[in-house]
């Protein structure tokens, strides 16, 4: 097994860098529009934020022994260590999955500007760009926009969409140089993280602000990446507790169809955010962190019409704003440690409240056990268009959630069994069991076989519930109507949806060579 990637060239960029002391549904305008740059006021805001952050750690020291992780051998990539398959802190080698992992010098070299063309390097994960400011990714198939089997998670937080079952892939633009790793699982994950761990799992974790001591400016401009720019800087308040702030724009040009014509899909962005962590002496320590954004984009949308010629295409300029904030304690014992989460998400027309504890024993040196419950409360009241409207203003989803599941390692640990489920309540499909059994076999320091059986469901959307989609109409006179008037054919969601089910069969081989 190896990690590898590709670099790529973009003619159309020129960058600069450097280190410091090292409505999905929006309404339909009429008549095209420009995208405007986002709010003057917003940037100098947060502007001078910045600029007061950087006098102030202007002094700060930055230690000169940074690692080298150029010369990383293969026997070193595959003990790197992954917290997604056991939702614990594991070898690379040692986990029972199908598993891939993006490190940050990997992100480095590749010369990628974005999460999703850093994912273009994971074997297996099919990654498109459809326009501009959109993007369709999935593992193992059944790609799209809004792919519904796979779950993104950003430091532990789920940025799965639940009015469209899905990832906004245009909101998740974190700093790159902040990203410790990537770990992506094929397969289905449900067991641990819960429904719509489907066909995989992207679990994206930032670096501790602690590694990120330092301050970093970035520049580009291009023809069609019109310009971007990040800065980020790291400091502490004392020796217990540190901190990094960071904000970042950029500004899209639309792109260029094959007719030399300029598309309706530019976009630009302004987000901020920070991360903070206090572990004083002891068992306990604290992390808190958040982000704000703001978003506009353009799109052309196919609107169907009773009038002739039966459809329209209109320009609409869309935004997106919101922000999020995560706090998160963790307790050590001698051979446990627990951690409790809460998270908060809130947008244009949505909130996301989370709460998750888990607790991680030790009850023998060849046994590892991990359970935890959660909540998370939904409530949506996404605004209606001409083509798609909700049959209820306000929309919301409780769910309530258990795991368990537990490790056990035979004949000195060569033979590794886990087993474990997940229990689910919904308000839309009620109560859902996901069940995994897990084998590794290290057959030698070098070779591995695993095999895993696990089920998992895909909860519907709230718009499969709720949604009236005006798809298409169907001209006077014309099949399989045959009426005289203007047919038209709407999709609407339905209370009786239920859950997608999938049983998996998974057996794998790893070798170092």
């Amino acid at each position: 097994m190896s990690v590898h990637g590709k670099a790529q060239r973009h003619k159309s960029r020129a960058s600069l860098a450097g280190r410091v002391s090292e409505k999905e549904v929006a309404a339909l305008p009429i008549g095209k529009q420009e995208i405007g740059s986002i709010p003057c006021a917003r940037q100098i805001l947060l502007l001078g934020i910045l600029v007061v952050l950087f006098v102030a750690g202007a002094s700060a020291q930055v230690p000169d022994n940074f690692p080298d992780v150029t010369a990383i051998s293969l026997e070193d990539l595959m003990n790197l260590n992954v917290t997604s398959v056991s939702k614990r802190t594991q070898k690379l080698a040692d986990a029972a999955a199908a598993i891939f992992v993006i490190t940050q010098e990997d992100i480095r070299r590749s010369g990628a500007t974005s999460i999703p063309e850093a994912l273009r390097m994971v074997p297996g994960l099919a990654v498109a760009r459809i326009d501009m400011n959109k993007w369709a990714i999935s593992s193992r198939g059944f790609n799209g926009r809004f792919a519904n089997k796979l779950l993104v998670l950003i430091d532990g937080r789920s940025v799965y969409t639940p009015l469209f079952s899905g990832v906004y892939w245009n909101l998740q633009d974190v700093m790159l140089e902040d990203v410790d790793r990537i770990e992506v699982i094929r397969g289905p994950g449900a067991t641990l993280w819960g429904a719509n761990a489907v066909n995989g799992v992207i679990n994206i974790i930032t670096k501790s602000p602690k590694s990120t001591q330092s301050g970093i400016i970035t520049a580009g401009a291009g023809t069609e990446e019109r310009a971007s720019g990040s800065f980020r800087y790291g400091g502490k308040l004392d020796d217990n507790t540190y901190y990094r702030a960071y904000t970042k724009y950029f500004k899209w040009d639309p792109s260029v169809d094959a007719m030399g014509r300029r598309a309706f899909d530019g976009w630009d962005a302004l987000r901020g955010g920070f991360r903070m962590e206090w572990a004083p002496p002891g068992a306990d320590s604290l992390t808190l962190q958040g982000d704000l954004y703001h978003s506009k984009y353009g799109e052309t949308l196919t609107v169907p019409s009773l009038t002739p010629p039966y459809s329209g295409t209109f320009l609409n300029d869309g935004s997106l704003s919101g922000g999020n904030v995560l706090a998160r304690w963790n307790h050590a014992f001698s051979s446990s440690s627990m951690s409790l989460q809460m998270y908060c998400l809130l947008t244009d027309h949505q909130g996301v409240y989370d709460i998750d504890f888990q607790h991680d024993i030790r009850p023998g040196e060849s046994q590892q056990l991990v359970w935890g419950f959660g909540y998370r409360s939904i409530r949506d009241s996404s605004v209606s268009s001409s083509s798609v409207s909700l049959q209820r203003d306000h929309l919301s989803l409780n769910q309530f959630s258990a795991f368990v599941q537990d490790e056990v390692g035979l004949f000195d640990k060569r033979l590794r069994i886990t087993l474990g489920s997940k229990f689910e309540h919904n308000d839309f499909t009620g109560f859902e069991v996901e069940p995994n059994a897990r084998f590794l076999w290290t057959v030698n320091p070098r070779q591995s076989v695993w095999g895993a059986i696990s089920r998992a469901v895909r909860t519907p959307a709230l718009t499969e519930e709720n949604m009236r989609l005006n798809s298409a109409v169907i001209p006077p006179g014309m099949p399989p109507a045959s009426a005289p008037l203007p047919t038209l054919i709407a999709v609407f969601g339905s209370p009786l949806f239920k859950s997608e089910d999938l049983l998996a069969y998974e057996l794998g081989y790893r070798v170092q060579a």
